[in-house]
């Protein structure tokens, strides 16, 4: 099975080869990942790692990355000698993890090939092997275990989506899961489904989730107008932030935004999609309805601020958070159509009213709270406009959902001290 897993990946690696070579030298980004999804480094790059233990953490995308920093800053308080190394699949999340100061290397996550994987093992050679939520990869399971490095699951989640189909395949799951030393799954519901999956009742813990553990690096200290300002906001109107939206969830965010305007709301919108690649496809979206529009890396080039009316459109990573802060009110995407919804609690997490989709199976259980809290609204595509009116026309009601959201991280932290204990534990033995 491993041999044709193997050749299933790395058909599909060589494949991708010619993809990664065209954007290399027709757009001139990638030039070093390539390289390292094969676990082959420049000189020199690993040089921060000699002499020194390693914990290496994997997170997938942005999602994976931003919740996994709580995580990332509590071990490096625990253990401030270890090297801390964050792979990323995606070149989105890379580029959010370089910004992350407790990570001392950033690097891409090797094609899941067997020696592909081994050879990074030998190179980076960690101690413990960290995983970010369910990102399962066999190679990367069972050449850490044949080298007797541990393996730990944390943030675990297995959404209502994804359950049937590791049913189907629980036979294969069983053995890859076992080899895990430790699975920290984020809710009840969680830690049943992994057991029904195949994993050892004494492997498996409920830890919570890290997301309520996030800090916002004293963004909630700047005044909304300072904030507004740096990205040339308009203060005389109401701004409202629709972040990490999708293909086909834009059309609708901008007719509620076009229909507010019509009612004589007066307000401006920032819109960020997921993939910043998107921008240009977005921009186009803009022009065609007749809105004015600026890109957040054309800001410069702005004399003054937008206009009451105009539109910011996001193509940078890793600002949402402080996009966030100069809002009144925030939609979070991917909830429109169905993706699964991202994480409505950064919102919450800077005091602001929220609002999202009815698809939110990846965070089913953080829109409950946020419900049953008041702190946020499922809506229909059908209801955004009005629901958007009344609340932009109600500041105390904005504000009473804002600080119920923000009660919520003190009545639901503390994953990250069980997650980490778990952790040292296995380096302790």
């Amino acid at each position: 099975m491993y041999l044709l897993y193997d050749l299933i990946w790395l058909v599909g690696a060589m494949a991708l080869v010619p993809w990664y070579l065209l954007r290399r030298f027709c757009g001139g980004k990638n030039r070093q990942g390539l390289r390292e999804r094969f676990g082959w480094y420049a000189p020199g790059r690993l040089a921060l790692l000699e002499g020194r233990p390693v914990l290496w953490l994997h997170a997938v995308s942005v999602g994976e990355t931003r919740a996994a920093v709580p995580l990332i800053r509590g071990l490096k308080k625990r253990f401030p000698e270890h090297a801390l190394v964050l792979t990323n699949v995606t070149e989105t999340g890379h580029a959010v993890a370089q910004d992350i100061a407790e990570i001392d290397l950033c690097l891409f996550f090797p094609f899941d090939i067997s020696w592909a994987v081994r050879r990074v093992l030998r190179q980076v050679r960690p101690d413990i092997v960290v995983i970010v939520e369910t990102e399962i990869w066999p190679n990367l399971v069972a050449c850490s275990q044949q080298a007797g490095i541990p393996l730990v699951l944390v943030n675990g989640r297995i959404s209502d989506r994804s359950f049937p189909r590791y049913r189907k395949v629980r036979h294969l799951l069983r053995p890859v899961l076992n080899r895990f030393a430790c699975l920290c799954m984020q809710t009840e519901q969680d830690g049943q489904r992994i057991l029904a999956l195949g994993a050892l009742p004494e492997r498996v813990s409920v830890t919570g989730n890290l997301k309520f553990d996030m800090s916002c690096d004293g963004i909630d200290s700047m005044a909304q107008e300072t904030v507004r300002a740096a990205y040339g906001l308009p203060t005389d109107s109401l701004v409202w932030v629709a972040g990490s939206t999708h293909p086909g969830e834009e059309e609708l965010v901008l007719d509620a935004f076009v229909a507010l305007r019509a009612r004589g709301v007066k307000v401006s919108m920032v819109l960020a999609p997921r993939h910043p690649g998107r921008a240009q496809e977005v921009g186009q979206l803009l022009s065609s309805r007749g809105l004015k529009w600026v890109a957040r890396t054309s800001l410069a080039e702005l004399a003054g601020s937008l206009q009451v009316g105009d539109v910011l459109l996001v193509d940078t990573v890793g600002e949402l958070l402080k996009l966030y802060a100069a809002a009144d009110a925030v939609f979070v995407g991917g909830s429109l159509v169905p993706v699964g919804g991202h994480n409505v609690l950064e919102a919450s997490l800077l005091k602001k009213p929220v609002l999202f989709g009815p698809h939110m199976e990846n965070f089913r259980e953080i829109a409950r709270l946020v419900i049953d809290a008041g702190a946020g609204k499922q809506i229909r595509s059908s209801e955004l406009t009005d629901e958007l009116e009344a609340m932009l026309h109600d500041s105390e009601t904005m504000q009473a959902m804002g600080t119920a959201g923000y009660n919520l991280f003190h009545q639901h932290a503390g994953a990250t001290e069980r997650t980490v204990n778990h952790i040292h534990r296995l380096l302790d033995n």
